[in-house]
């Protein structure tokens, strides 16, 4: 298949016609993915609950959010709530931050030997500044060594139980440091599942948009095992469209899922060949909110007031688009409790309707590019000087990102 040379090619989701797709199931090892498409962890957003109402709607790979290495190993009690799966969850899959191989490869026997994963992916992708200026995140590909490391102690351990570990990058740090192809060549070579790749780079953050002929690069230079594509995917036709010009196995999709569990029906209904979507009303928009709240109480543990307030950087999300007024808005936003909150929604009118391509589209953040935070000297040489083995320990703490 042949990439599009032109982002600019592409066409905006309400002037596409509906296309029909036929895609093999993704598979990762002994695991068969019969809908090729995965849930992209987001910190504070894939947990229990939400991953359990993108499940609802159709198949795919649901990944946890990230926990860091050192923090699972030293089993702290948010890390081992992030790794938890409902019992009808299969299969099981945990994302993994790290920037020590040793560390790393204990967290993943502890994966392991503890049956808490069926599932590994590492997350090399991560842009966020207090991440990156230490070395870890999207900057670490750069440091070929390390990066080499922390996959083969991974996989070494992992395949004791014949558990799939796969890659999420970026495309680099910049245009003119640019590691996807080298990091995708070392991690086939050291036995991964499959690689996922970003269109864009650290500097881009999460602006402008993703470049889809470097991840048609990709695929092309890693003809034997699967490649996914992540980016800009916020409809059912943007992943049909990746799939076409990219010739990727499945896609990662994040920030189009956000406050749209239902997208994942679509998806599963474009790669089956269908053309039904998902177009909610304004009354079922407030009622999977709701469930959503009900879901985060029993995320954490029966605590109405912290599931309340994790609910409330949803809002925005779900009813873009719809007929609901600003201050409504504000209070939502500021929800205290499960009883208020039906309350609000029940001011909702319930009649009104899908509002169309102003409920589609780009949503979550988004920003401009942002210059690379990195350690010192970082992009003098592609291994790691005294220095910078010293810094990068700073890494491995809790981070949010993906």
């Amino acid at each position: 298949m042949t990439a599009v040379t032109d982002a600019s090619q592409r066409t905006e989701p309400a002037a596409r016609t509906p296309e029909r797709l036929n895609l093999p199931a993704l598979q990762l090892g002994p695991l068969t993915v019969e809908t090729p498409v995965v849930l992209a962890p987001m910190a504070g957003i894939t947990n229990n609950a939400f991953r359990r109402l993108c499940r609802e709607y159709g198949g795919g790979l649901y990944v946890s959010e990230m926990v860091t290495a050192r923090a699972l190993v030293e089993r702290r009690a948010e890390s081992l709530r992030i790794i938890h799966h409902d019992p009808d969850e299969t299969p099981r899959s945990v994302q993994l931050y790290s920037v020590d191989p040793v560390t790393t490869g204990q967290a993943v026997r502890m994966l392991v030997e503890e049956d808490r994963a069926d599932h590994i992916d590492l997350n090399f992708g991560c842009p966020v500044p207090k991440v990156t200026k230490r070395g870890g995140g999207s900057a670490l590909p750069w440091k070929s060594e390390l990066f080499a490391s922390i996959i083969g102690a991974a996989v070494r351990e992992a395949s004791k139980k014949d558990i799939p570990v796969t890659v999420k990058m970026r495309r680099g740090i910049d245009e003119d440091h640019l590691t996807y192809l080298d990091a995708g060549r070392t991690a086939r070579s050291l036995g991964v599942a499959a690689v996922a790749l970003h269109g864009r780079t650290m500097e881009q953050h999460y602006s402008g948009q993703a470049d889809w002929d470097s991840i048609a690069r990709l695929r092309e230079a890693l003809p034997d095992i699967p490649v996914l594509g992540n980016g800009d995917i916020w409809s059912a036709e943007d992943a049909i469209a990746m799939v076409r010009q990219t010739g990727v196995d499945g896609v990662v999709v994040g920030r189009g899922c956000q406050g749209r569990p239902w997208l994942f029906g679509d998806l599963q209904n474009a790669f089956e060949g269908s053309d039904e979507r998902f177009r909610p009303g304004l009354a079922k928009v407030a009622d999977t909110f709701y469930r959503h709240a009900e879901l985060l109480v029993d995320t954490f543990g029966g605590d109405e007031g912290k599931a309340l307030r994790d609910v409330r950087k949803h809002v925005a999300w779900y009813f873009k688009g719809y007929q609901v007024g600003g201050e409504l808005r504000a209070r939502l936003a500021q929800v205290p409790d499960l009883a208020t909150l039906r309350e609000l929604l029940d001011e909702l009118d319930p009649h009104a309707p899908y509002p169309g391509p102003d409920a589609e589209g780009p949503r979550g953040r988004a920003g401009s590019p942002k210059r690379p935070h990195l350690p010192e000297g970082w992009l003098d040489s592609r291994e790691l000087n005294a220095e910078q083995k010293t810094l990068i320990q700073a890494a491995e703490l809790d981070v949010s990102g993906g």
